[in-house]
């Protein structure tokens, strides 16, 4: 066999070789990688304590299967949704949720379902409970990548506690997501504006 011959086959083997063991090792059934999510430090601060934040975690946290703003949404098996809690070592925690959808269509669908619902989520929230008072409010709409919008809800329940919460849906793409902030207080314990700040944030980190 020619010299040439016989070197163009080995290259040939070569790159069939290598094409084979990165097939080989890759997973066959790798699980999906997770959007970008914020980081402690991308929280409102908090005026006397630190944010911690958890592990980014796949499926849908059990508690948004109870929630009134988010569950329609949010709820469902999981596989392409992961979230992160944060905490303090006082009254205040936050959790992000991301959810990639199969098309872009998809997506804009599930950020309009996600806005409607936390829009309506304070009269279902009454009905439900004729003794708790939601006091809803809308902080308006985001310029970040394909858009996102920031809402507040003040609940004083049955038993009296006054509870101030945050929520904001924003896409990318073929993600959304939703940064949900919460504390004891009323609108004026509000950090609107730095949460606005991580509104943007969590947008632009997801890819």
């Amino acid at each position: 066999m020619p010299k040439r011959i016989r070197a163009s086959a080995l290259v040939a083997l070569t790159v069939a070789g290598l094409a084979l063991g990165a097939t080989l090792a890759a997973p066959a059934n790798a699980a999906p990688r997770a959007p970008g999510f914020l980081t402690a430090a991308d929280l409102p601060p908090h005026p006397s304590s630190s944010w911690t934040a958890g592990k980014v975690t796949a499926g849908v946290p059990e508690a948004v299967e109870e929630d009134r703003c988010l569950s329609m949404a949010l709820g469902g098996d999981g596989s392409d949704t992961w979230y992160r809690d944060f905490r303090t070592d006082l009254d205040t925690s936050a959790r992000q949720i991301s959810v990639r959808l199969s098309t872009t269509a998809a997506a804009k669908g599930r950020f309009s379902r996600l806005n409607k619902d936390i829009k309506s989520c304070a009269a279902r929230i009454e009905k439900a409970d004729p003794a708790t008072e939601v006091t809803p409010k809308d902080y308006g709409t985001l310029p970040v990548e394909e858009g996102a919008h920031v809402y507040g809800l003040h609940t004083v329940t049955s038993w009296g506690a006054s509870d101030i919460r945050l929520l904001s849906v924003g896409r990318d793409g073929r993600t959304v997501t939703v940064v949900d902030w919460g504390r004891l207080g009323d609108f004026g314990d509000a950090p609107v504006k730095a949460f606005r700040k991580t509104t943007v944030t969590a947008v632009n980190k997801l890819h």
